[in-house]
């Protein structure tokens, strides 16, 4: 079989997805089985995957789901327990006190309030976190999506303190080859790291700062009164301020810190600064604006879970800080889990791990209930029980309809992480063929030669797509992009940047991310919509960093050790 021919199957169940997804809009419940079926067919009888491996790499998915779907039912049950108790009515009249302009509150809350969200815990929490928090504000469900998906972006890459990076491309790349070559030259290997990570610190800074504005233009254009793209640029010198209140210190923390901390950083400064601002109307336009009445919105924004003033109307009083004192508690649990060691093996201590699954060596799985956001959702869930002195009828209510909503959402995710794992898990084969991830990005990778920095994010951007996780993406194509940056001549550090941006990015865009957002708000069989529009900023952000990669290596000479000295890893 030709390589062209393997390359395009390679493509074809992504292909597959989005056209029954966004073309021909199905639901993802009828889309993603169809999906499956196809990966499993091309596995099979193009890739030769033995059926035992297919079969593991199915049961390794299965294992992910119920990962997933725990920081889903967290996230929802969370909700559900601040609507119950009264929290969500003192936290809408709180916002309100700081402005009632729909565009701030989608700034703060969704941008700078989910940037350090991800920071914190990663792996989808900002969009299931941010999105139903939206919907209780009084934002159509969809549109609490839409931009809850554009936050996983700029602080995708240093998201769940810095996994991404230390993890995605600290075990994607050769450390030891690389290392080895470095010596060789007067440097070392957390030297060359340190130098990935301040670059990729500084792309996402330069490009993210024009995501605050996408978000609140897309907010406005699309479900907006007035559909008008004026009444999104005319917030547009506050969206500014806030995308430099969050990059500027995201930045350094990136270049002086290392990769642990820039976004939770950037999240709490900008917050720090820009909340004051907001209340005290710095930048903000005269003109309030807010969405058309609720009985105005077509019934494809709704979700089954939309939060009405009567769902929270005649609840006893809470106060606003013990309204938010959950959301405080998540925060600050999120962190100590993540940076404190003890802590850390504590919540670690319960694991149920997947070793080897069908005696297919390399292929594991585990599971850490309380390790996994999802378990600090259900311990600030039981805190905020008791802290809002709620009754026992009024947590089994919250309890009940979290558990409803759960059910959907495990269908469809049921068949994306195994096809996602298949697609991963397809380098080991009977033919000696790439996986179907790297055999995609090769062929990219042939057919550009020297502007190939141009599409190092865009293929990031795929592999997130596929795998629905940047650190995924970074461990699958980190190594490729570096051989192919040395094939060239050109800096590897920075097409490994470029990746790694290019990855955090399709995060917008990864099926199951939007599935699992989708599900926090009672979305499901609508991905599609949320899909038409986020593929514009996903466009934007490839596009922009393959830009700067460009310019950086051939305009500024950007280079690194290696690279200056002449030395490859891949012909010695």
């Amino acid at each position: 079989m030709s390589q062209t021919l393997l390359s395009l199957l390679a493509f074809f169940p992504l292909v597959l997805a989005g056209v029954l997804l966004v073309g021909f809009r199905w639901p993802a419940k009828y889309a993603m089985p169809v999906v499956f079926v196809v990966t499993v067919i091309i596995a099979l009888f193009a890739w030769d995957m033995t059926a035992v491996r297919v079969i593991a790499s199915t049961l390794q998915g299965l294992v992910l789901t119920a990962s997933i779907l725990w920081i889903i039912f967290g996230a929802i049950l969370l909700l559900n327990t601040l609507k119950h108790s009264g929290g969500i009515l003192a936290i809408r009249k709180g916002f309100s006190s700081i402005s009632p302009d729909r565009r701030v509150q989608a700034l703060i809350v969704t941008w700078l309030f989910g940037c350090f969200i991800e920071g914190a815990s990663g792996f989808g929490t900002p969009a299931a976190v941010a999105a139903p928090l939206m919907v209780a504000l009084g934002f159509p469900a969809v549109a609490a999506v839409v931009v809850g998906m554009m936050v996983q972006s700029t602080p995708v890459s240093f998201g769940a303190v810095g996994t991404p990076m230390v993890v995605g491309v600290g075990s994607g790349l050769d450390q030891t080859t690389i290392g080895a070559q470095l010596a060789t030259v007067g440097s070392d290997w957390p030297s060359f790291f340190q130098l990935i990570v301040s670059e990729v610190a500084i792309i996402h800074g330069i490009v993210g700062i024009l995501m605050p504005l996408f978000m609140v233009v897309v907010l406005v254009r699309f479900f907006g009164k007035n559909r008008s793209w004026k009444e999104g640029f005319e917030i547009a010198p506050f969206a500014i301020f806030t995308a430099f209140a969050f990059a500027i210190p995201y930045v350094l923390a990136g270049v002086f810190l290392g990769p642990e901390f820039p976004s939770m950083i950037g999240g709490l400064v900008g917050l720090a600064i820009v909340v004051p601002a907001a209340k005290a109307g710095f930048l903000i336009p005269k003109k309030t604006w807010d969405f058309a009445d609720p009985k105005e919105w077509p019934a494809e924004w709704m979700g089954s879970i939309q939060m009405k003033l009567d769902d929270v109307a005649g609840k006893r009083p809470v106060a606003i800080w013990m309204a938010w004192l959950p959301y405080v508690l998540l925060a600050g649990l999120l962190v100590l889990s993540r940076t404190n060691d003890t802590v850390k093996a504590a919540l670690n201590s319960l694991s149920l791990p997947f070793t080897d699954i069908m005696g297919e060596t390399g292929l594991s799985a585990s599971l850490e209930p309380l390790y996994l956001p999802g378990g600090i959702l259900v311990m600030v869930v039981i805190l905020t029980y008791f802290l809002h002195r709620m009754s026992f009828t009024e947590m089994k209510r919250a309890l009940g309809e979290s558990t409803s909503t759960i059910v959907g959402a495990g269908f469809v995710l049921v068949f994306t992480f195994p096809m996602v794992r298949i697609l991963i898990n397809s380098g080991v084969n009977l033919s000696d063929l790439p996986s179907m991830p790297v055999a995609m990005a090769e062929a990219v990778a042939s057919s550009v030669g020297g502007v190939y920095p141009l599409f190092a994010p865009a293929i990031g951007a795929l592999g997130a797509f596929i795998a629905g996780s940047n650190t995924a993406s970074n461990l699958m194509l980190s190594q490729f992009q570096f051989n192919t940056a040395e094939l060239l001549g050109i800096s590897g550090a920075l097409v490994v940047a470029a990746q790694s941006v290019g990855a955090a990015a399709g995060n917008m865009i990864a099926i199951h991310n939007v599935v699992a957002a989708s599900a926090t708000v009672g979305l499901l069989g609508r991905e599609g919509i949320t899909l038409r529009k986020t593929i514009l900023p996903t466009l934007y952000y490839v596009t922009a960093a393959g830009i700067l990669a460009m310019l950086a290596i051939y305009v500024l000479g950007v280079s690194d050790p290696l690279s200056q000295a002449g030395l490859t890893t891949t012909g010695r």
